[in-house]
């Protein structure tokens, strides 16, 4: 075993990713319950794992779950930095978005240089996948990122759902715009159709009515 270095610098990474917790989202939505980056990132983690499980399962695939909860768990890390763009902001036009994209890439490659150099390549597979590997390989990567993307959607459907079933009106427009890009997912991923179909409906449900 190496010995230990007492020389070891300081790295400020993890506390970093631990101001998620000061990122609200829905920003220009009246939220009856707000919602920061940190639980947002729980979520899609989860789901994300409950996703490629299921593509494993019951779809004959070889993806790494654990990746793809841990992708879910850093796919918005750059907000840290950057803040949550509203998404009639971000989505406005081609030029917003192209520019939006180069700034959270930038913002990601931050927070990768606040790692000590033999922990960042472990990390940087995570915010920038590499064309390392076979054809087989990429592809399955990709689709891994896939759909944690697709996570991502549920996850915001669910926050949609959470509202309306407190009778906050304010998320229907989203609710609907949501739907639509996951009724749209569960049409291309199958995992994704189980997931709506399976575990989606229990949501917003009391606990006694879960249990």
């Amino acid at each position: 075993m190496a010995e230990r270095d007492e020389t070891l610098g300081q790295s400020s990474f993890f506390a970093l990713v631990s101001r998620m917790k000061y990122i609200e989202r829905w920003a220009l939505m009246r939220s009856t319950h707000p919602e920061n980056l940190s639980e947002h990132s729980l979520e899609v983690a989860v789901i994300a794992h409950a996703l490629a499980t299921i593509a494993n399962v019951r779809y004959g695939r070889s993806l790494d779950a654990g990746k793809a909860a841990l992708v879910g768990l850093f796919h918005d890390a750059s907000e840290i930095i950057t803040g949550d763009m509203p998404t009639p902001v971000k989505y406005a036009n081609g030029q917003i978005l192209g520019a939006y994209k180069d700034v959270e890439a930038r913002a990601e490659r931050r927070l990768l240089d606040e790692l000590p150099p033999d922990l960042a390549p472990a990390y940087r597979e995570l915010f920038f996948p590499t064309a390392d590997g076979d054809d087989a390989a990429q592809e399955g990567d990709a689709y891994l990122r896939g759909l944690v993307k697709a996570a991502d959607k549920i996850s915001a459907l669910i926050k949609c759902l959470d509202e309306a079933h407190v009778g906050n009106a304010e998320f229907a427009s989203a609710q609907a715009t949501t739907q639509a890009a996951v009724d749209e997912l569960a049409a291309r991923y199958p995992e994704v159709n189980d997931f709506v179909r399976q575990f989606l409906p229990p949501y917003g449900k009391t606990l006694d009515e879960l249990l």
